[in-house]
């Protein structure tokens, strides 16, 4: 049988030139009437323009509007960097004293001044950064996979379940943070960073469960769960492909803003004595010693005090423009 585009009429359509066959414009091709465009190529670019975005799409173009957005990220991005390779941007000891400078002020190559030990200041304040930012990241990491984990099981079965896991985050929100960290640090022999995460996950983890539980409450009633469950999707399927990508959002919001909440509460234990401790470098320790100094050497708590105020505040308005970004409410 000939192929339609050997037919007769398509050969004197291609010969004349017209546009419409005599037979009307139900004569032609039904590829030809498409424009000559293959269905099975894909969307062209005007279909792809007005196909509707997504929540994430749209989250991210509004960020990449948004100028608090770029400045905090491009903060996060820089003290990231020095707290991975420090070398960067100074080729100083930290631990390198020189007690003959004692409390200098800044000098050509140490524009910081030096401590109360004749410490380089700049040094020891990019030094700082890795400790700080290792524990707001590595807290934060923790307590949102751990309080997601569970308050999204307690809001998707409900029942027992979900009574035991509220009246237990009751238990821990009702635990002062700072009276716990000197109950629970002062036993701490370790100067590391893994005592004081392990403390802040162990009271961060209700905030994001309370978050996620919410969330999940709310994502399991829309229809397309209740299809997914019709249809015969498990549990386990039904949490990961339909309840989570649609409950996450509020909990990085939650996660974002905690992260410099975090990173000012590691300085403040640091500050008390009871979070890192020497040799650790960190910023709560130096404003600690610091602190008694004000009056004759202001340089040394100005340095690590001002790294610490911007490392926060850039932490926090970047959770103020995700959520600005992620909140339907706001558009």
């Amino acid at each position: 049988m000939p192929e339609p585009y050997d037919s007769p009429q398509a050969l004197a359509l291609a010969a004349t030139g017209t546009e419409t066959p005599p037979g009307g414009p139900a004569a032609v091709p039904a590829r030809r009437r498409g424009g000559g465009r293959d269905p099975g190529r894909g969307r062209g670019p005007a279909d792809r323009a007005a196909a509707p975005r997504g929540l994430w799409s749209d989250a991210w173009r509004d960020l990449r509007r948004n100028p608090v957005f770029l400045v905090s990220a491009l903060v996060i991005v820089f003290l990231v960097l020095i707290a991975i390779w420090p070398g960067l941007i100074t080729d100083g000891n930290p631990y390198r004293a020189d007690l003959a400078k004692a409390q200098d002020g800044p000098a050509p190559g140490h524009p910081f001044g030096y401590d109360l030990q004749g410490r380089d200041v700049y040094t020891r304040t990019v030094y700082g950064a890795r400790a700080s930012i290792a524990v707001g990241i590595c807290a934060t990491a923790g307590a949102a996979l751990f309080g997601s984990v569970l308050g999204g099981l307690a809001g998707y079965y409900g029942g027992w379940w979900d009574a035991l896991l509220s009246r237990i985050a009751d238990v821990f929100f009702g635990i002062p943070i700072l009276l716990g960290g000197l109950v629970f640090l002062s036993v701490v022999t370790s100067g590391s960073v893994w005592p004081v995460v392990g403390f802040i996950v162990l009271l961060g983890w209700p905030q994001i469960s309370r978050i996620a539980r919410g969330a999940v409450l709310t994502s399991k009633r829309h229809d397309y769960v209740q299809a997914a469950r019709a249809l015969g999707a498990s549990d386990a399927r039904t949490l990961l492909r339909h309840i989570a990508p649609n409950a996450v959002a509020p909990v990085i919001v939650v996660a974002t803003i905690a992260l410099g909440t975090y990173i000012a509460l590691e300085a403040t234990l640091s500050f008390l004595g009871v979070g890192l401790k020497p040799p650790t470098v960190s910023w709560g320790i130096d404003i600690s010693s610091a602190s008694t100094q004000i009056r004759n050497a202001p340089h040394m708590l100005l340095w690590p005090a001002g790294a610490l105020s911007v490392t926060v505040l850039a932490f926090i308005m970047l959770g103020d423009a995700v959520r600005d970004a992620l909140d339907p409410k706001l558009r």
